[in-house]
């Protein structure tokens, strides 16, 4: 059977600090996670053991145990600390990375081990699936004995922000065992001896690089100690929000009950390889549960659930990994949320917004992917009335100028201010890519979502209203108006400036989609290839196109400019893989390219995003549910 890859590195990475530049993430199953490097220095705002959602979803998470650096007295009493931060001035201490003899990551969990001579120390640790807790356990596997100390340092404040030492210190309340961190979560280990000072100035140096403020401050809120007298002794410590007064099950067993169930995730999935096996460990990363239900979160760090994301995501997700059971309970929520033809947008603030034209379509698609998948025509006939419902709104109109024209059939869209596609990004408030008009993408998507609706109501044996008048006019529309003297597609028509001949890449899903509205000829596709693909994905934009941009990085105005004018896409790979594999043509290489990338960024996932220009550095995001998604559809094709 096909296992998980573990991914291992020596002392020639751990102690030098590109260890710093791969990052772990062991998520709750909640939204919340525990995050952080190979190396063990903390690089980010959102790195911690104890990252804790909100009840009402992941859109809002606060950081609580930011840190537990361990200390070994030795025999001799010298003390040698294993932990790494890095300071204000750049100065890097304690130095513990340069002591690691190795990392790796296996079935998912994280697990170092430190040299000290004859002494070898380990650590691992999991978080109690369901729940936020995590579980840290320290093992002494050579030499001893040893005492060991573990400094908790602790903040409680929004994951996107920082805390200071110019306001007040958390509150510390000490407890049988341990303490509670300001009312919100508690630590339990060894012999607790409560502490209190701040440690000022820690810096954080992938927030300095994004331009963001890189510098905060951690509260010393004390320490646990134990004695490892012989190898095979251990020292754990747990901590937890929620629920305070029932502690999770012993440091040791969340552990093992974390690999039992990952392996479980694994083996469901039925993976035909290591890749695939590594992927759908990944994707159930992005798979949580609300007071609500099942969600998807967009991707780790500091995403939360959005409504295209998860839709687009949905076939790889949960039917490439037999979660169907749950993908249909999440497409019966997210139904609940339409309104006047649209499909509800939660921003990672927690409000709901309805400002998408294509996050509803990719709803019709994901309900028909669905049902093709499960034979699953009770749902079908539940979700039909409704996206009925969606036809008709956008046949006459709803928000934001979305609206079928009734010239070609085709959907346009756009009010001024707005980005209405998965092109988005803004710069002070004004869209770098409005894209005003017909999106070659979002009229793929209308169309394939006509034939959908047209084929769940053959199957419930009831009539499709007005999608069967609708869906011949939008295709011999797009038909008509999409083809470019370039050879490939507009990549949108009658916009403010007329048609956009530029190349990118959204012209995939006119080929790709179950019901495409055209056959992909070799020469265009091979064109797209050529002038946008990389390693890792396919480019937001031609290089040569005007705006184009190689470097995803910097500020945040110059991130934003570059996010979609340049900048990879992994989640792309896969319409261009299916469109393709529609002409017979395997792209096993094209699918393969991107297994390195497994072990260099996110361990054991895909970016959101990376560098248009070579070497092509990840960006954005290091987990990203659609890239997972896309990435894994596309091997399971």
């Amino acid at each position: 059977m096909a296992t998980v890859r573990r991914l291992a590195f020596g002392p020639q990475v751990c102690s030098g600090l590109d260890g710093a530049a791969r990052e772990w993430l062991v998520p709750d199953g909640c939204g919340g996670y525990a995050m952080g490097t190979v190396s063990g220095l903390r690089t980010r705002r959102y790195h911690g053991l104890l990252v804790v959602a909100s009840p009402e979803g992941p859109a809002a998470r606060k950081l609580g145990l930011a840190a537990l650096d361990p200390v070994l007295t030795l025999p001799s009493g010298r003390s040698v600390r294993l932990g790494t931060h890095e300071w204000a001035d750049g100065t890097i201490a304690p130095r513990g990375h340069e002591l690691l003899a190795g990392f790796e990551l296996v079935d998912g969990l994280p697990r170092w081990r430190w040299r000290i001579g004859d002494i070898v120390i380990e650590r691992e640790l999991a978080m109690a699936h369901g729940r936020p807790a995590v579980a840290v356990v320290h093992r002494l596997l050579t030499g001893g004995p040893v005492s060991l100390s573990l400094e908790a340092l602790v903040t409680w404040r929004d994951a996107h922000t920082e805390r200071t030492a110019g306001g007040p210190p958390p509150v510390v309340e000490p407890v049988e065992g341990g303490c509670v961190v300001e009312g919100a979560y508690r630590l339990r280990g060894p012999e607790f001896r409560t502490r209190g000072a701040w440690w000022r100035g820690v810096r954080h140096r992938a927030e300095a690089a994004r331009g963001l403020p890189p510098t905060e401050d951690f509260w010393y809120a004390g320490s646990f100690h134990a004695e490892l007298r012989q190898p095979g002794s251990t020292a754990s410590v747990s901590a937890w929000a929620a629920e305070l007064g029932e502690p999770p099950p012993p440091a040791t067993e969340v552990v093992k009950a974390a690999r039992q169930r990952n392996r479980a995730v694994v083996a469901a999935a039925c993976p035909a390889d290591d890749a695939q096996a590594t992927l759908a460990l990944a994707a159930d990363s992005f798979i949580v549960r609300t007071a609500a239900g099942p969600d998807v979160v967009a991707g780790y760090p500091w995403f939360g659930a959005w409504s295209r994301d998860t839709m687009l995501s949905y076939e790889g997700l949960f039917l490439t990994t037999n979660r169907a059971a749950e993908g249909r309970e999440l497409l019966r929520s997210y139904a609940s949320t339409l309104s006047e033809g649209m499909l509800a947008n939660t921003a990672d603030t927690g409000s709901v917004e309805y400002n998408t034209a294509d996050g509803t379509l990719w709803f019709l698609h994901a309900a028909g992917r669905h049902v093709a998948g499960t034979g699953d025509f009770d749902l079908a006939a539940e979700l039909l009335p409704a996206m009925l419902d969606v036809i008709d709104q956008h046949l006459a109109g709803t928000r934001y100028g979305i609206a079928a024209d009734p010239v070609d059939g085709l959907l346009r869209a756009g009010a001024d201010g707005e980005a209405l596609t998965w092109m988005d990004a803004r710069v002070d408030g004004v869209p770098i890519t409005p894209r005003a008009g017909k999106p070659v993408e979002v009229n793929a998507l209308w169309i394939n979502g006509l034939a959908t609706v047209i084929k769940l109501a053959w199957q419930a044996r009831t009539g499709a209203g007005a999608a069967v008048r609708a869906h011949p006019e939008a295709l011999a529309g797009f038909a008509r108006r999409f083809p470019a003297p370039t050879g490939w597609l507009y990549d949108v028509v009658d916009g403010p400036a007329g048609d956009d001949p530029a190349m990118r890449p959204n012209q995939l899903l006119a080929w790709s989609l179950p019901y495409a509205p055209l056959r992909p000829e070799p020469a265009t596709l091979q064109a797209i290839g050529s002038a946008l693909m990389t390693p890792l994905g396919l480019r937001s934009l031609a290089p040569g196109e005007p705006g184009y941009q190689g470097r995803h990085r910097g500020g945040s105005a110059a991130r934003d400019t570059a996010y979609h004018t340049g900048t990879v896409w992994p989640w792309l790979t896969g319409p261009f893989v299916q469109s393709w594999r529609r002409l017979g043509v395997d792209a096993d290489q094209t699918i393969s390219d991107a297994d390195d990338h497994l072990g260099e960024y996110g361990l054991g996932s895909v970016s959101e995003t990376a560098d248009g220009d070579a070497p092509h550095g990840g960006t954005g995001c290091p987990f990203q549910a659609w890239s997972v998604a896309e990435t894994l559809r596309a091997r399971r094709l």
